[in-house]
């Protein structure tokens, strides 16, 4: 099929593909266009991140700095030097770990420190509200708000790792989640008979299903939606108690989340133990963003396929492709391991660093595969925080990112041993023999 035509916006010229495929006006080559674009997704991500630590009042210059560095070097005709652009992805990566450390501290001293919890997937009788996106701040104040007043919250996606967090849990009126990724919001919402409230990313135009029952707060905005500026959530509530009471209806399995860096370090000798007695032989992250397509099934097809002396770590709404699945525990230790949202992935980094230097050897070492599933901004730069710290063997699927063309992806294999997914049995026998 031919690619389609679209307008160049580093020459002004229209190119086939995505992304520059000709020397313009501007004279960049193919390859540092799309290094640009990575930089660019790699910047939102960051900024995400940045946005919900300052929602809770916690700021950094230094990542703030380099922000307004790396947004600059994206100008036309600033920077046509691919290996400076490199290093300015690795940079992104860096200061990425610095934002999600920020942020981590944010949520653990407005929250207090994750816990493993149950979670359940049913609903209760009562007016409903459910809550959408990443935002604690905004949940926390729907929660302050809906006390008392018999109305029941649920969270949808990205806000399952809520439940982990004393200080949201305690509130008794917050129930449950429902559905799972971002991906079936226009099903769920749909059958959903209550108020919903979207205050993140990841939120999907409405049918007219359910639009005159849905709101947005802080940076999101849908056609034909009522947004509310701050966290006042009246409109909310009274919508939910016009609507019909959702029935009581007990969920089909019981979703577990709360796995902090405090909580699995405090496991850390037993897991010493019982990987040198070979109870646990190997470490798999599978975790990243959810998709909807087809080849997404890889991640639970590989969940299903791991044997019972592995142990799967994971976060992010790719998670939803698989943690339904009932994995048991090897003497005490759960097989899956929710670290809670994408940004949670600095507890993964750091609980990976301990794992390593309680062994006595480098990261790279470790009996541990990371697997990603791939979709939007902040995956990019987890992937840079990562490649960053050095770490290598990394499989991505279910698609290479959209700005990597062959050369960069060359670069990518020869230097940090970047895999793309393929058969999943076929690549874990690769990951299990390498």
């Amino acid at each position: 099929m031919e690619k389609l035509e679209m307008f160049c916006y580093q020459c002004s010229q229209t190119a086939k593909g995505t992304g520059c495929t000709v020397k313009g006006v501007c004279g960049k080559e193919p390859t540092v266009a799309r290094l640009q674009d990575n930089l660019i997704f790699a910047l939102k991500g960051i900024s995400a991140y940045l946005y919900h630590a300052r929602e809770l009042g916690y700021a950094d210059p230094e990542i703030d700095a380099f922000v307004e560095e790396a947004f600059y070097t994206t100008f036309t005709n600033v920077n046509f030097d691919a290996e400076e652009l490199v290093k300015f992805a690795v940079k992104a990566g860096e200061m990425n770990i610095n934002t999600m450390r920020l942020l981590k501290e944010a949520h653990n001293k407005s929250f207090g420190v994750p816990e493993p919890t149950s979670v359940q997937t049913g609903t209760e009788k009562g007016h409903g509200i459910i809550a959408t996106g990443h935002s604690m701040k905004a949940l926390e104040e729907l929660l302050k708000q809906t006390e008392g007043t018999g109305i029941k919250v649920y969270t949808h996606s990205e806000l399952l790792p809520a439940h982990g967090y004393p200080e949201l849990k305690k509130y008794k009126h917050l129930v449950g989640n429902l559905g799972k990724s971002w991906t079936d919001q226009s099903k769920l919402f749909a059958e959903f008979p209550g108020a919903i409230l979207g205050t993140t990313n990841c939120v999907l135009i409405p049918t007219d299903e359910y639009q005159d029952r849905m709101f947005t707060t802080g940076p999101c905005r849908l056609p034909n939606v009522k947004h509310i500026a701050g966290y006042d959530y009246t409109a909310v509530i009274e919508k939910a108690k016009s609507l019909p009471e959702l029935e009581e209806k007990p969920g089909d399995v019981v979703l577990s989340t709360g796995f902090s860096k405090s909580v699995i370090l405090s496991l850390a000798g037993k897991i010493k133990q019982l990987v040198e007695e070979g109870k646990i032989r190997h470490f798999f992250l599978v975790g990243g963003c959810d998709s909807p397509t087809k080849k997404m099934e890889y991640y639970r097809e590989f969940v299903k396929l791991l044997p019972e002396d592995t142990i799967v770590l994971t976060l992010a709404c790719g998670k939803f492709r698989y943690n339904d699945l009932d994995l048991g525990e090897i003497e005490g230790i759960p097989r899956l391991i929710d670290f809670g949202q994408c940004n949670d992935a600095i507890d993964v980094i750091d609980v990976g660093a301990a794992l390593a230097e309680l062994f006595g050897i480098g990261l790279n070492e470790l009996p541990l595969t990371i697997v990603l599933s791939w979709m939007e901004q902040k995956a990019v730069a987890i992937l840079w925080s990562l490649l960053s710290l050095g770490v290598k063997g990394i499989y991505l699927g279910p698609v290479p990112p959209a700005w990597v063309n062959d050369d960069i992806l060359a670069v990518l294999t020869e230097k940090y041993d970047l895999h793309l997914t393929g058969n999943p049995e076929e690549d874990l026998k690769q990951m299990l023999t390498a």
